[in-house]
């Protein structure tokens, strides 16, 4: 059985679940690192993972956590902070010597530079949050999926879906290669699992398909048994509609952006990379669908 320990940030989020469930499978030890102790918590406990409190904002208890763990795990949502708290957890791993720091990451970072970026402050920070860690010295991986069907349909889309068979974004014709979050979490694993292999490269995931948003209505159509239609909704629509749900505006900026390279068909990539690292061929839009029916179906 292996036994060095694994440590994972973002626990609660659902890539990283994913690989902490997969990576106990395997008999690896993990080590869950959250904001607080919930019922999320508790559920990474009774998995089998060693549950410890720490916010990555504040690096005493992030170098606690850390501490004989030769392998992190570093995953956070969308957040103002996210920089500092990348250089909070590669400040601590050049520290204490990790021998694998894999990062999760974003496609976009691939088309940006010092002179070519994007509006999304979040994207700005995951590309300068890679700077750093290449300059660091850390023998880091990098994970760069697409946008993921999790947040495009179960949060932004599901109750179009379920009340009205609509799904309402402005991604105009734009096509985009989806990927599960769940399966961002495999490919993790995968690389979690045994690192060395992979130390330095960056590793591009998508979904089976890049589709238009009419071709994904066909999909859930298919898929939910009945018709899905897609309404493009005018961005500064969608824009109000989200300041209505009260979402801060730094994530706000962030999924403008993103729909904006969508309608410009920036996330009209394909690789077979997930297959190579898990195996398998990655979740389509349709079995997605089917996996969360309950979701997208009014009781």
């Amino acid at each position: 059985m292996p036994q060095e320990t694994i440590l994972v940030t973002g626990s609660v989020g659902s890539t990283a679940r994913v690989a902490i469930a997969i990576l106990l499978e395997q008999g690896h030890r993990v080590r869950a690192m959250v904001r607080k102790l919930d019922a999320r918590a508790d559920m990474l406990r009774d998995l089998g993972a060693e549950v410890v409190v720490a916010d990555m904002l504040d690096i005493v208890p992030v170098r606690a956590a850390m501490r004989d763990c030769r392998v992190v795990y570093f995953t956070m949502s969308v957040s103002l902070s996210y920089l500092e708290a990348a250089a909070n957890l590669a400040v601590t791993a050049k520290s204490l010597g990790v021998k694998a720091f894999v990062a999760l990451s974003q496609m976009t970072v691939s088309q940006m530079s010092e002179t070519e970026t994007t509006s999304s402050p979040q994207q700005k920070q995951h590309w300068l949050a890679e700077q750093m860690l290449r300059w660091s010295g850390l023998p880091a991986v990098y994970l760069r999926p697409t946008a993921f069907l999790d947040g495009m349909f179960l949060l932004q889309a599901a109750k179009g879906i379920r009340d009205d068979n609509a799904i309402r974004l402005p991604f105009a014709d734009g096509k985009t290669s989806l990927i599960a979050a769940a399966d961002v979490g495999a490919a993790a694993a995968a690389i979690l699992s045994n690192p060395e292999p992979h130390i330095g490269k960056v590793y591009e995931l998508t979904g089976p398909q890049s589709l238009t948003m009419t071709e994904l209505a066909h999909e859930f159509s298919a898929a939910l048994d009945r018709t899905i239609q897609y309404v493009n909704v005018p961005p500064q629509i969608w824009e109000a509609k989200l300041k209505e749900a009260k979402l801060p505006a730094h994530l706000i900026a962030h999924l403008m952006t993103m729909a904006e390279l969508h309608r410009d068909n920036r996330y009209d990539r394909m690789t077979d990379t997930f297959q190579l690292l898990v195996g398998r061929p990655p979740t389509s839009a349709a079995e997605f669908a089917r996996r969360h029916a309950a979701v997208f179906t009014a009781t």
